[in-house]
């Protein structure tokens, strides 16, 4: 399975809105911070705003920012968002398998497995987690950039 683009961006933009939670961002700042086309970042916004996970705010002082607190967005739920399903076939994205040979295929369990072991990374990720651990790396090349002038 290979996470598209557009997903890495959105997950990169949520990323973003959560590290600042509480402001409004422009869509230029975190395309500038991102390093991520400021015209890719307009197509994700709308998916975002749409699914319920950012609020766009008008303005002088407007933006976009997280609906709920970086402890409820998994990795999980942002790749949806913007995926649909993520899992490693086609006949999976059903809750019920549609698929004519299912009671016959011989790698059904193969990518039963695949997807389970896929959703258990990324739905107990959430962006808190990922927002620490920015953090973390932040700190250490801060550190290295006072002592070596580097990171």
């Amino acid at each position: 399975m290979k996470i598209s683009v557009k997903s890495r961006y959105a997950l990169k933009l949520m990323l973003a809105l959560a590290m600042q939670e509480g402001a409004n961002l422009s869509v230029k700042s975190v395309a500038e911070s991102q390093g991520i086309s400021e015209k890719y970042l307009e197509q994700i916004i709308p998916i975002l705003v749409r699914d319920g996970m950012v609020r766009s705010v008008r303005g002088a002082k407007g933006g976009y920012h997280l609906v709920k607190s970086a402890e409820d967005y998994t990795v999980g739920t942002i790749l949806r968002a913007v995926e649909g399903s993520i899992a490693p076939v086609s006949c999976l994205d059903d809750e019920v398998n549609q698929c004519a040979r299912c009671k016959a295929c011989v790698t059904l369990d193969l990518w039963e497995q695949v997807d389970q072991a896929i959703s258990n990374v990324v739905d107990h990720v959430t962006l808190a987690d990922l927002v620490d651990k920015q953090r973390r790396i932040d700190a250490r090349c801060a550190v290295r950039r006072e002592e070596r002038g580097n990171c």
